[in-house]
């Protein structure tokens, strides 16, 4: 049995910070899953928000994040607070996918990942980048 994981964000009181996005704060524990399973965990966030780099408008919508364990998972309050560093961050949606799945890349080490940005549309366009990595 994996030992008792040392969690900050998880039942404690939350100090949010929205200026930025803050890697430092993403947690993660030993994965429950056996040797030989096949595992896979989506996690969505439906509430998503950052700004535009260039009119700094809001831009709201959708992150999906699935990605198959190897030997850690990540918690999902510091995945939580994590994503809310965005809130007032200027960065493309492009970047913002790129980034979330770089920093649970490192977080994680998983077998794959793929993070999807679904945005809400803007001038008429709905964007939706994707990103995918695999060991």
């Amino acid at each position: 049995m994996a030992s008792k994981p040392r969690l900050k964000a998880l039942g404690n009181k939350s100090v949010i910070r929205f200026d930025r996005p803050r890697p430092e704060i993403l947690e993660r524990f030993d994965s429950p899953f056996r040797a030989g399973q096949d595992a896979t965990i989506k996690l969505e966030a439906f509430e998503f928000t950052s700004l535009c780099p260039i009119t700094g408008q809001p831009d709201w919508g959708t992150i999906e994040i699935e990605y198959g364990p190897d030997r850690y998972c990540v918690e999902s309050k510091s995945l939580k607070l994590y994503l809310m560093g965005f809130r007032q961050h200027g960065s493309f949606h492009e970047d913002c996918v790129s980034r979330i799945c770089a920093d649970l890349v490192r977080l994680l080490e998983p077998r794959t990942i793929e993070v999807i940005g679904r945005f809400n549309p803007r001038g008429g366009i709905r964007l939706e980048p994707r990103v995918t990595w695999k060991k």
